[in-house]
């Protein structure tokens, strides 16, 4: 009788023991579920374009993520790593490691090379002669250096992208015209993007569990 009293008690601690223990891991994982965020990238920059000293204003939508990525059936789309909000046609919004300008530039439809620019229109600047293709990168003048295409958009950088017979006075004015408001976006919430964009899916949250 009294054995018999024993071994249930000893069931029962172990019962307990048990749910105890699966009620701990359910909690636990629920937390994990519902708290889960994932690190990403996020900065900004900073750039202009000038075609024979007139700006560039990227004043059609499919320019911006909000007509560019939320129209398209593909959500995975290389627009999301690197892109323009809200009409401003002078931040970038980078939302990925080693992101390259000339990746951004391909990501709203223009081409840019080391002596060319092409626009989205299909229109082919080439530099010959006293047309040239100016590039200014935080102040540092990289014409007829390098492409500026393989460069990774650096956390507030400011380029400029000049096509023209344009004197070095003229180019430095044309600089002074990038503004220097990537650090402000940085510190500020993104603007609103695609639904779930930037929030992780159930299935990712799932996945994190294990």
């Amino acid at each position: 009788m009294i054995m018999g009293k024993v071994r249930v008690m000893t069931r029962m601690r172990w019962f307990a023991f048990v749910m105890g223990l699966l009620l701990g891991v359910l909690i636990i994982l629920a937390i994990r579920l519902f708290t889960y965020d994932p690190p990403h990238t996020h900065y900004h920059a900073n750039f202009a374009v000038y075609i024979n000293g007139q700006r560039e204003e990227f004043n059609n939508p499919k320019y911006y993520q909000e007509v560019a990525i939320c129209s398209a059936d593909n959500d995975n789309l290389p627009q999301q790593r690197a892109h323009m909000h809200d009409n401003i046609n002078s931040v970038v919004h980078v939302h990925d490691s080693a992101v390259t300008w000339g990746q951004f530039f391909d990501n709203i439809g223009w081409e840019i090379g080391p002596n060319f620019i092409m626009k989205d229109d299909g229109t082919l600047l080439v530099a010959s002669g006293d047309n040239q293709l100016h590039i200014l990168l935080n102040g540092q003048d990289y014409t007829g250096l390098t492409s500026i295409a393989n460069r990774v958009i650096g956390d507030r950088d400011r380029l400029l992208v000049s096509f023209g017979n344009i004197d070095n006075p003229q180019l430095q004015q044309e600089y002074t015209s990038v503004p220097s408001t990537a650090k402000h976006y940085d510190e500020s919430t993104d603007p609103a993007s695609c639904a779930g964009a930037e929030n992780p899916t159930f299935s990712e949250r799932l996945h994190h569990l294990f």
